[in-house]
């Protein structure tokens, strides 16, 4: 079998055309729109050339002045409108065998998720509906914090490093009801090991890297990393900055920090969520000149994380666009990984993830 025969599962993604108009001024934003306007014929083409399976996309509120609650209502409505409009190329996932008829199809499956939690509220008496809601519009993921504190816990940039919340625990217990992913990326550590230990149902890290290997806050201790796969869980490696002290990560810091997963968690618990999408930006002397404008805005905003500065991409440049999967393989390959964790390392324990969460 080759990497695209191959199930292959984006624990958090991007599908959309970083070179529109439309995306390149979002990204100079610190709160673009829903990404509609780039979901577009080459993303799609190119996301299918690539061997994708499904990718958890976000949506919904992570920072900035916009209501929470009502911004995320919104932009389930979009996304819900964008995969009507392409019944042939997108199914909403639902459960995991969502992901496997996608792949079966040929489809793409779009995983709804969140990565800031906010939405639910602050009074505890609408966490339980509040999640339902969002349980019954389609969403599978929901990252706890982002870089910030909120009400549920700390994020990694949150100098406090305070454990989860009496709130953030009702939460956690709202989304093991119903059966939604509990994601701890962007967590501090004191949040994300209260939370593995709280929560009745796996949880994961779907993008993040080894602080073992490079010692920035959006990075996981190996103590977080193995206590979620001790508890049945997942952890995605991201293509991002964050795998060099440096800030320029190469498909070579990728390959090592997926290693390092495996030798903590174990095969069987460690994935990609890349953190991008599989259309690679064209012009890259435009983009820094958006990407340093957008920086600054976040930095200024107070939700940027260490590593982030204008010279470096949110991508690792050269594992990108439509070979970014066969070319992990053959890296992967070439570190003595076997087929059959190349497998799992692309898809196959975020699918086995998912059966054991979202399962009734």
């Amino acid at each position: 079998m080759t990497a695209t025969d191959f199930v292959i599962v984006n624990a958090l993604g991007q599908l959309d055309n970083p070179n529109t108009p439309a995306a390149l001024a979002a990204a100079a934003q610190l709160n673009p729109a829903g990404g509609e306007l780039s979901v577009d014929a080459r993303a799609i083409a190119e996301a299918h050339a690539s061997g994708l399976t499904a990718v958890n996309i976000t949506l919904g509120y992570t920072m900035g002045d916009l209501p929470p609650y009502e911004h995320t209502l919104d932009e389930i409505a979009v996304w819900d409108g964008i995969l009507d409009a392409h019944p042939d190329d997108l199914l909403k996932v639902r459960t995991a065998a969502d992901i496997r008829r996608a792949h079966h199809e040929r489809r793409i499956g779009v995983i709804y998720g969140f990565q800031n939690a906010v939405a639910v509220g602050e009074d505890p008496a609408l966490v339980d509906s509040r999640v339902a809601g969002f349980a019954a519009a389609g969403v599978r993921v929901v990252q706890l914090t982002y870089n910030q504190a909120n009400h549920l816990g700390d994020g990694s940039m949150a100098t406090a490093n305070r454990g989860l919340t009496p709130f953030g625990r009702r939460v956690v217990d709202a989304l093991n009801d119903h059966r939604l992913m509990v994601d701890l990326s962007h967590s501090g550590e004191n949040t994300c090991l209260d939370a593995a230990r709280h929560s009745r149902q796996p949880v994961s890290v779907n993008h993040t890297g080894c602080r073992a290997l490079a010692d920035l806050p959006r990075n996981k201790t190996d103590e977080e990393l193995r206590l979620v796969a001790e508890r049945g869980g997942f952890v995605g490696i991201y293509f991002m900055p964050f795998l060099d002290p440096g800030g320029h990560a190469t498909a070579a810091d990728v390959v090592d920090h997926i290693v390092h997963a495996v030798d903590v968690c174990g095969e069987d618990h460690v994935g990609i969520g890349t953190d991008g999408g599989t259309t690679a930006v064209d012009d890259l002397g435009t983009y820094r000149a958006a990407l340093a404008e957008h920086v600054a805005a976040r930095r200024a905003a107070g939700v940027g994380a260490a590593g982030e500065r204008a010279d470096t991409y949110p991508f690792v440049v050269d594992l990108r666009g439509v070979d970014q999967f066969r070319d992990l393989a053959r890296l992967l390959e070439k570190r003595g990984f076997r087929s059959e964790r190349i497998e799992k390392i692309l898809g196959r324990n975020f699918l086995d993830y998912a059966d054991r969460v979202w399962s009734a």
